[in-house]
């Protein structure tokens, strides 16, 4: 990299961190002003003394700047991984790498905010001023006792690492790390809060976690773009295409999840009447002007950069945007810190409603198993939309006249019916509860709802769906896939052992390693166990039986091996379970209060004894599909060698009839003993996927810029 390019660089980095520190502090003043309005009820409420301003203003100006840094962190990985392409061997150009640059510094700034957080937040809590709270021996004590402290802890972290590995990252595929990393430190204040507590707070943090990650998205993005155009990349009309397109998904999840959650909080008569109604209402109207901006964008300021090039309009109405963005997050934090109207006494609650969100009074049954249902606002939101991108992919290889097998897209739909029933039906609801029913729904999600995703063949879909971007284009999704299934990670998470280790030894570390107990009361720790469950499962079953390129291809025996070897594991886990006298879970069980589960041992060996038979019917679907493939396979390569044999005039025939000749003393004929068979060159480098198509995965597409 030149001087002057470096040069450059720093200019633009250095215009990137004055537009972050302006919109911090005006975030932070919306917050200061919000907070000094309910500070004394927040006081009253708490039943605690004045820590003193120092920490009651603080406390959300330092959240606020830190939540600011989360989002450049974002956008910044966003925009490195997505809106920009990178060079042709795969490092970062200029744009993406200033871009994964200030989100190091964003997630710096981040986790900075995120450790002081923690002596404010132990002031505020116990009500000593912030000088009393600073010793280590009572911070340490305030991280054991006080969950929003731990939250911190593990807000700074987590953002300690995306910033070291946005700040080492040089090539395309380390934005695929630092991207998950960034979205993962805003989990644990998603998961704090008035959302994780009192009635329905499944649902309050679930949509709050659909709420922050959509708004840091939509926010992020439009920050790294404006940032990019200011400083004149060659590639602002591609990146703003590619923002405004999940712009507006933001803007659906936010705006959804956002009713969602004042909806539990609050009444529709409360929101004119009591302030945390009245912040919500202003929340409300900033999102319906930040939708106006992107209105605007799409239908004015982009058309004009396609046309004109001119980005001034872009970068006016952004900036614009953005400082509504800011006002909007000030909003958010300082309704964090106002106490909501009580509409419902804890002391009136039942357990189960206060530790997990909703009433359990009846025991399950059947029928209560198959109509009583809660949807989940995560995993029954992506069972759905995985079942509407996939039919999308369909309809379009049908629209433009090519084939699908109609088997591959019952078993997707199947395994997304599944999926939505494992998380959202009264399986779903009970499984927090019941040690048993929870192992009924562990097991759909990491045996059958994998295999039957497995066998829709998404990849393949998406990479015969998905127009190629050119050769002189910048790369799109399916380049990027294939970038994906060409890295080294995948080729690491598909390693036979790999894949088998993440699939069967979760269960011992899991249950009979003691990690179970000690989250089970979590909510984020049901919520990353069944998402553990499904990528897990699906793993381990794309290696054994996926019809999807794969970084590795194994012989029918070796995955034959591969499912037998994991069964005595599998068994010895049921039987262990069925087999202790020791409750797993037993003071989290106990404290739901539930009395028709008396019997916690049973429930537990009954648990056991579901994960001990529950085998039986994902093997017999694998045995079939790997039956199944074996004979395509063999139909296959007997069909390739008739086809050589009629073009060579089976010489191969021919020389083998020679060969039994000189053995047996006579004269070779047509087909001399010294004769060759030739092949035709090329023949052998056919790849066909399950004789119903051709999928071109050149081993040498080993980055995004790879053309098919």
């Amino acid at each position: 990299m030149s001087t002057t390019t470096a040069d450059s660089i720093d200019i633009r980095r250095s215009g990137a961190a004055s537009i972050g520190w302006v919109l911090s502090w005006v975030a932070a003043a919306v917050a200061i002003a919000v907070t000094a309005i309910s500070a004394s009820v927040v006081l009253d409420l708490a039943g605690v003394g004045d820590p003193g301003a120092l920490t009651r203003y603080g406390l959300p100006t330092v959240q606020t700047i830190g939540e600011v840094g989360a989002v450049v962190a974002v956008g910044g990985t966003l925009f490195a991984a997505f809106f920009v392409p990178p060079q042709s061997d795969g490092v970062l150009d200029v744009g993406g790498y200033r871009a994964i640059r200030f989100a190091a510094v964003g997630a710096l700034v981040w986790a900075i905010s995120a450790l002081l957080m923690i002596p404010l937040t132990v002031s505020d809590t116990s009500g000593f001023p912030l000088s009393e709270t600073m010793s280590v021996d009572r911070l340490i004590t305030a991280l054991d006792q006080i969950a929003d402290a731990r939250s911190w802890l593990w807000t700074a972290l987590f953002a300690l690492i995306c910033a070291v590995v946005s700040r080492i990252a040089l090539r395309w595929t380390w934005t695929l790390i630092a991207l998950p990393l960034a979205l993962l430190t805003l989990m644990p204040t998603a998961l704090a809060g008035h959302s994780s507590t009192g009635g329905s707070h499944d649902y309050a943090t679930n949509s709050l976690i659909l709420h922050i990650v959509g708004a840091c998205l939509w926010m992020g993005g439009l920050f790294a773009v404006l940032v990019y155009a200011r400083g004149g990349g060659r590639h602002t009309t591609l990146a703003v295409r590619r923002y405004s397109r999940i712009a507006f998904w933001c803007f659906v999840v936010v705006g959804a999840s956002g009713v969602i959650n004042a909806l539990i909080r609050v009444h529709l008569d409360q929101l004119f009447t009591e302030t945390y109604g009245q912040l919500v209402v202003a929340k409300t109207v900033a999102l319906v002007v930040l939708g106006g901006f992107g209105a605007w964008h799409r239908r004015h300021t982009i058309s004009t950069l396609s046309a004109t090039e001119n980005r001034t309009p872009l970068i006016r109405f952004a900036l614009a945007e953005l400082f509504v963005f800011a006002a909007t997050f000030g909003l958010a934090v300082g309704l964090s810190r106002t106490p909501p109207p009580a509409n419902a006494n804890p002391a009136d609650m039942p357990a189960t409603e206060l530790i997990l969100g909703y009433r359990l009074d009846e025991a399950p049954t059947i029928g209560r198993i198959f109509v009583d249902w809660r949807f989940d606002l995560l995993f029954g939101t992506l069972a759905i939309v995985m079942a509407v991108v996939y039919l999308r992919g369909v309809y379009r290889l049908r629209k433009r006249g090519d084939a699908w097998p109609i088997g591959r897209t019952i078993a997707w739909m199947l395994g997304c019916a599944a999926f939505l029933f494992a998380t959202s039906s009264g399986l779903g609801k009970y499984a927090p509860a019941l040690f048993s029913v929870h192992m009924v729904a562990h097991m759909m999600l990491s045996m059958l709802v994998p295999v039957l995703l497995v066998l829709g063949g998404p990849v393949t879909l998406a990479l015969r769906a998905i127009p190629p971007a050119g050769r002189t284009a910048p790369p799109g999704p399916r380049e990027w896939i294939l970038a994906v299934l060409h890295s080294p990670y995948s080729r690491f998470l598909t390693h036979p052992l790999v894949a088998s280790v993440l699939f069967v030894g979760s269960y011992y570390v899991l249950y009979l390693g003691g990690l179970f107990e000690m989250l089970a009361e979590y909510h984020a720790a049901h919520v990353a166990m069944n998402l553990h469950f499904l990528v897990s499962g699906y793993l381990f079953y794309w290696v054994v039986i996926g019809i999807d390129p794969s970084p590795r291809t194994l012989s029918p025996v070796a995955k034959l091996a591969m499912v037998f070897g994991s069964l005595p594991f599998h068994a010895f886990f049921g039987v262990a379970l069925m087999s202790t006298d020791n409750v797993i879970a037993r003071s989290y069980y106990n404290s739901l209060l539930l009395p028709w589960n008396p019997d916690l041992l049973s429930d537990q060996r009954l648990g056991g004894g579901i994960a001990w038979a529950a085998g039986e019917i994902p093997l017999v679907l694998v045995m079939l599909a790997l039956l199944v493939q074996w004979s395509r396979q063999d139909q296959r390569q007997a069909t390739r060698f008739d086809r050589r044999e009629d073009r060579d005039h089976d010489s191969e025939l021919a020389s083998y009839n020679a060969m039994l000749a000189q053995l047996a003393g006579r004269p070779g004929g047509p087909g001399q003993a010294g004769a060759k068979a030739t092949t035709p060159v090329g023949d052998d480098h056919d790849i066909e996927a399950d004789g119903d198509e051709v999928v071109d995965v050149d081993a040498s597409e080993t980055g995004p810029g790879a053309r098919k």
